[in-house]
């Protein structure tokens, strides 16, 4: 075997120096030096988890984190859980990176997840209950309200409720019922007083078409669960019929699903997945704390799980629908202070014009938006909206994986039809929760005469992009913009995403390319200034990496920072390892998922990881090299994960302009710096919230410092331009 160059080459600088080198562990690969995915995870929505019990957020706030904990989690056993349980079903035994199983990883989840429902159950009862109560907001029992009160209930139930409800038998031809994935559902035992004969039952509680929390008629503020309004009535649903047993449960089914390769219609290939989703195999199920013996067997073996995917739950069931208490009107005291993003002040318009000019901006220097501090509406609204309606505009191509109702930009691409252009939308029908939307935007466009292609059914594209090309002169100019995060006008308000504009003629001819490999018939090849999976991106990655411990090596300042939502490849985890046994610092901000341990004598000790969680959702991936005199620094769609590296077509770019980098920089380092909503990760693969830096003045917030930044940089160049 030959000896690693890099170790070789330290070891002669070190017999030069007559040093000894430093011992270095020879096997990146153990599985000590990685933390399970999944249970990494989990460790995210524990974070989660921790602002639903941070006392300091707005009570609110408490109540939003709850519910997105929630919904979290189910995602997590729809996807993760669920494919676990089938490499289990398959028989696979082949340990994961960390040395476990797929059925250890299902047993260690399950340990940290009901400690978590258990911690969730315990802050809605003993602390979000109490304080909601206080500021006039009452979830209540059935039993708890008056007598005036119960009555006005059971009259909306028989008028309004009990007329939408179907109590499924199971018995003698009477199979039982499918359950849906994460419908809420009572299990009823009734027994007929007549032959004795006990029955199951399950009655669907429609939250789907009712509110979640009924309120009192006189106490518009005050709820009750509409499941146990439900059951409060059941005789109703069982006329003669004595209730025995009841319990509420929710049902998850795994809800992932492949392509064939060989799939001859996309469209149609994808349709056909989602009808099967709902017919699933159940990965957990959730009863209500307390369920009666028999009514548990029933419906365990009915769903045939296994003991250890019943999760016992000691308050209400299906957190997420705290959306509903959230939503409240009123109560801003309650609540964040709202945020209204900026206009970014070189996309302002100039005076005596309406609206900015994007091109001649774009012209004068590359441009770089951050949302939600800057305004998506005035920033890739507007740039698309100008392409639209612009003569010299011939073409504009962009790729969709999310958006949303309110999007400005499938409407422009109409237009820009209507209007001769050449419209081209790259419709990914594989973006997981949303493919019934974007079957639904790829066929409006297709009906209005944009060119939509769907993709390959074995890649996701998972690239932000929009190119622009125009004519100027006797030839053409490509306008570009790149970006971290989804064309999605809602979440462009929720999400921090950076986006470049620029009409480098060099990445506009690599993004070109690529949109040609993707609806034409071509290899790709090497790129200009691109890094674009799945062909080149881990391999442009891995070698910046290693120019950056060569540069070290040389006795020049190196070091690297990135910020991602996840971090699991392999490859690039040990890159990383092999960077910080050269003596290289390693800065990591990750939101979510993280797979390497930090801090390792030996393998990381130079390395240090920070998760930045709070009231936006940290989104934007940036990777920076500083070598010598030389700053690197590149955004773009793509996390250092197998999927996104093998299996997404994925784009990052370079970002040139000094006062730009800078720009970037700046905000890694208010990340690194934050003493308010971060954690880091110690070489135990624990997270520790990070306390207060004593010698600073004020506590560091990056969300905060970025908001009041944008405020103050708008405020300069106009007082009147929030948009």
């Amino acid at each position: 075997m030959n000896p690693d160059p890099q170790l070789t080459q330290e070891s002669i600088r070190a017999v030069e120096a007559h040093e000894e080198p430093a011992p270095q562990p020879s096997d990146l690969d153990a599985p000590e030096l990685y933390i399970n995915r999944e249970l990494s995870w989990v460790d995210f929505d524990d974070r989660v988890m921790q602002l639903a019990e941070d006392p300091a957020q707005p009570l609110l706030e408490r109540c939003k984190f709850a519910a997105i904990f929630e919904s979290n989690l189910d995602e997590f056993f729809m996807i993760r859980v669920a494919g676990l349980h089938d490499q289990v079903d398959a028989g696979i035994t082949a340990p994961k990176l960390d040395g476990r199983t797929p059925s250890e990883t299902i047993d260690a989840i399950r340990a940290k997840v009901m400690d978590l429902k258990e911690r969730q159950c315990r802050t809605l009862s003993h602390d979000l209950r109490p304080s909601l109560a206080e500021h006039g907001i009452r979830l209540v029992s059935v039993e708890d309200v008056s007598e005036d009160a119960r009555r006005a209930l059971d009259h909306r139930f028989r008028r309004q409720i009990f007329p939408v409800l179907t109590p499924l038998a199971v018995g003698l031809g009477r199979p039982f019922p499918y359950i849906s994935s994460l419908s809420l559902s009572l299990a009823v035992l009734v027994r007929d007083p007549v032959s004795g004969l006990v029955t199951f039952a399950r009655v669907k509680v429609p939250k789907e078409m009712l509110p979640r929390f009924v309120a009192l008629e006189d106490e518009p503020t005050t709820f009750v669960p509409l499941e146990e309004l439900i059951a409060a009535n059941l005789e109703a649903l069982f006329p003669g019929m004595e209730i025995v047993e009841h319990g509420v449960f929710r049902v998850t089914r795994d809800a992932d699903f492949e392509i064939s390769d060989e799939a001859d219609d996309l469209l149609t290939a994808v349709e056909d997945e989602l009808r099967r989703r709902r017919f699933g195999e159940v990965v957990r199920v959730d009863i209500e704390a307390g369920m009666a013996d028999g009514l548990r067997d029933a419906l365990t073996e009915a769903l045939e799980v296994e003991d250890r995917q019943v999760y016992e739950v000691n308050d209400l069931l299906d957190l997420t629908d705290l959306w509903q208490i959230v939503g409240l009107k009123g109560f801003d005291d309650l609540r964040d202070t709202p945020w209204q993003s900026v206009t970014q002040p070189r996309l302002r318009p100039e005076e005596h014009h309406a609206k900015a000019d994007m091109f001649a901006a774009m012209r004068s220097g590359d441009i770089l938006v951050h949302h939600p501090y800057d305004s998506f509406s005035s920033s890739v609204g507007r740039f698309v909206e100008q392409a639209a309606n612009d003569p010299d505009v011939l073409a504009i191509k962009l790729t969709i994986y999310r958006t949303s109702d309110d999007t400005p930009l499938v409407p422009a691409l109409i237009r820009a039809t209507e209007r001769g252009k050449q419209a081209v939308c790259l419709v990914e029908l594989k973006a997981r929760f949303d493919e019934r939307a974007n079957i639904e935007w790829a066929r409006k466009l297709e009906e209005t005469g944009v060119h939509v292609v769907y993709g390959h059914p074995a890649l996701k594209t998972h690239a932000k992009c929009i190119l622009v090309v125009r004519r100027e002169g006797d030839g053409v100019r490509h306008y570009l913009h790149v970006g971290t995060g989804n064309y999605h006008p809602k979440t462009a308000r929720l999400y921090t995403d950076f986006g470049l504009f620029t009409t480098d003629e060099r990445l506009g001819s690599d993004v070109a390319d690529m949109f040609n490999f993707l609806t034409g018939y071509a290899r790709p090849r090497r790129y200009r200034k691109a890094l674009i999976a799945p062909d080149h991106l881990r391999d442009g990655i891995l070698e910046e990496i290693e120019k950056t411990i060569v540069v070290h090596q040389e006795g020049k300042p190196a070091r690297i920072q990135m910020k991602m939502n996840s971090l699991v490849d392999r490859a690039c985890i040990k890159a990383l390892y092999r960077a910080s046994q050269a003596g290289v610092p390693v800065e990591l901000n990750i939101r979510g998922i993280c797979c390497l341990v930090p801090g390792v004598p030996g393998v990381s000790e130079n390395i240090r990881v920070v998760s930045i969680v709070g009231r936006f959702l940290e989104h934007s991936r940036v990777y920076a090299y500083q070598r010598g005199d030389e700053q690197l620094v590149q955004i773009g769609s793509a996390d250092l994960m197998p999927r996104n590296l093998d299996t997404r077509v994925e784009l990052v770019v370079p970002v040139e302009d000094p006062v730009l980098r800078d720009d970037l920089l700046d905000t890694l380092e208010r990340g690194f710096a934050d003493d308010t909503h971060a954690w880091d990760l110690d070489a135990d693969g624990q997270w520790t919230r990070r306390d207060r830096d004593p010698n600073e003045p004020e506590p560091r917030d990056l969300q905060r410092e970025l908001m009041l930044g944008h405020t103050a940089r708008a405020a300069e160049r106009d007082p009147s331009s929030t948009s």
